[in-house]
């Protein structure tokens, strides 16, 4: 099977209730967000900014377990900000996996061989070292962090184990060099490189989660899909970058940058996504075949936002992940108070003007998986994609440079750097009045390609 039988049955056994229930609106995820904290601050990316009068506060443990119980879908993604950095989230995923839900850990990687670490001094026997040995040898430990694992757990709080309920969500867009530019900060991408090997080593599941952009370049994500494919990654998430209030603000006030420079239109996420469906064959890519087609511009789909409900520190968000236009105290009441037929685009047309580019994955992915919009043979579709067997590691991926920047001394601050060496110390030459320094005309280069990326 493409993907676990036990997760995919859950779900099919929660939509099938609720259609025979007559549900007109019910959630098939939470997206939960305890904090709004990220040790990152990633281009295109409005959630920190958003909140930013608010990024010390976290949701208590009871109320995010509250909130999964409240809306009961099967899945929740625990998301942020980093959700690594919520000082109770080996407790919070504990009790969601008590609930019985799905979990879906959404991080950028930094924390991930941390948390690691911890599961293997909690699990640690005599009988572990040729496993230490072997991430020592594949350099995802070091010999001190071998040496404070074989002392053990240092309390008894839970830590996050390998479970077929549980997926590791790595946030990737792409390889080395455009990954690391767009999370603004060099030696991301290896960390997480580094965290997925961990993490597959010692038995988890793990997906990554890739937002597409305009600059985005397609063959490099084909390769991409290749390299983490090789690696045994179970399954990809992939959505167009949509430019929410937000984002836009960020991106003009933060960075001096044109949103519509960064952003996809609708016309162009149909070009990017227009391969999406022969990735599918490929590629374990999560999301229904019905909302693939949507994405390369082969159907419409009305937007159901009311599927992928968020929770945060200030309440329900809604109407959806991305737009805000008010938080409610109870999940029923956003569900009963929200005007649905306000947003998305139907038949061409944007109900809401902030709609009109959006064809991300918590709006429509849920509508392929619902039979919104439905024509004959959807549902066949769905259960031959779920239940095809599982594409083969793409072992050409092995071949795939995917170490394009820091790693190999090209990192996008290269530039600057070499800047200061040749005019950083007191006894730099002076130059004629007028006329830039050669280290003021090195950075002037870097700033143009930063804006042009």
């Amino acid at each position: 099977m493409r993907f676990p039988l036990s997760l995919t049955l859950k779900i099919a056994r929660h939509i099938i209730k609720h259609k025979l229930l007559r549900t007109p609106r019910f959630a098939l995820v939470l997206q939960l967000e305890p904090l709004h904290t990220c040790n990152l601050t990633c281009t295109g990316c409005g959630r920190i900014r958003e909140y930013s009068t608010s990024l010390k506060d976290v949701m208590s443990l009871e109320d995010c377990l509250q909130a999964a119980n409240e809306c009961d879908a099967p899945m929740v993604s625990v998301c942020g900000g980093e959700p690594l950095i919520y000082p109770k989230i080996e407790d919070l995923i504990a009790g969601l996996l008590e609930q019985k839900r799905i979990v879906y850990i959404c991080t950028n990687g930094l924390l991930m061989r941390r948390k690691m670490r911890e599961y293997l001094a909690a699990i640690y026997t005599p009988g572990a070292e040729g496993l230490l040995q072997s991430l020592i040898q594949d350099e995802l430990i070091t010999a001190k962090e071998a040496d404070e694992i074989r002392q053990g757990r240092k309390n008894q709080r839970p830590v996050i184990k390998p479970s077929r309920w549980i997926y590791w969500n790595v946030h990737v867009d792409g390889l080395e060099y455009t990954h690391d530019l767009i999370v603004e900060r060099e030696g991301v991408f290896k960390e997480c490189v580094a965290a997925i090997k961990m993490a597959k080593a010692l038995g988890f599941q793990v997906a990554t989660n890739t937002t597409v952009y305009k600059e985005t370049d397609v063959p490099e994500i084909e390769q991409m899909f290749a390299f983490f494919s090789a690696l045994n990654v179970d399954g990809h998430t992939i959505s167009p970058g949509y430019d929410y209030d937000a984002a836009k603000l960020d991106m003009a006030k933060r960075l001096g940058r044109k949103p519509e420079d960064f952003f996809l239109t609708r016309a162009m996420t149909k070009q990017k996504f227009a391969r999406i469906q022969e990735w599918g064959k490929k590629y374990t890519i999560f999301g229904t075949p019905v909302y693939h087609e949507f994405l390369s511009g082969k159907r419409e789909l009305t937007c159901t936002a009311w599927a992928i409900p968020t929770r945060n520190i200030k309440g329900w968000k809604a109407p959806c992940y991305l737009m805000t236009d008010g938080h409610y105290p109870t999940y029923h009441e956003m569900l009963d108070q929200v005007d649905w037929n306000k947003y998305g685009v139907v038949n061409g047309v944007a109900r809401d003007s902030r709609c009109e580019n959006c064809m991300v994955h918590c709006g429509y992915d849920p509508s392929g998986a619902l039979g919104v919009d439905y024509q004959a043979g959807d549902t066949w579709k769905n259960i031959k994609y779920n239940f095809a067997p599982r594409p083969k590691p793409d072992m050409a991926g092995l071949n795939v440079k995917a170490f394009t920047g820091f790693s190999i001394g090209k990192g996008h601050l290269a530039e600057a750097q070499e800047a200061v060496k040749i005019g950083g110390g007191c006894g730099a030459a002076e130059t004629a009045p007028g006329k830039p320094s050669e280290r003021e005309a090195l950075l002037q280069k870097l700033a143009a390609k930063k804006t042009r990326t």
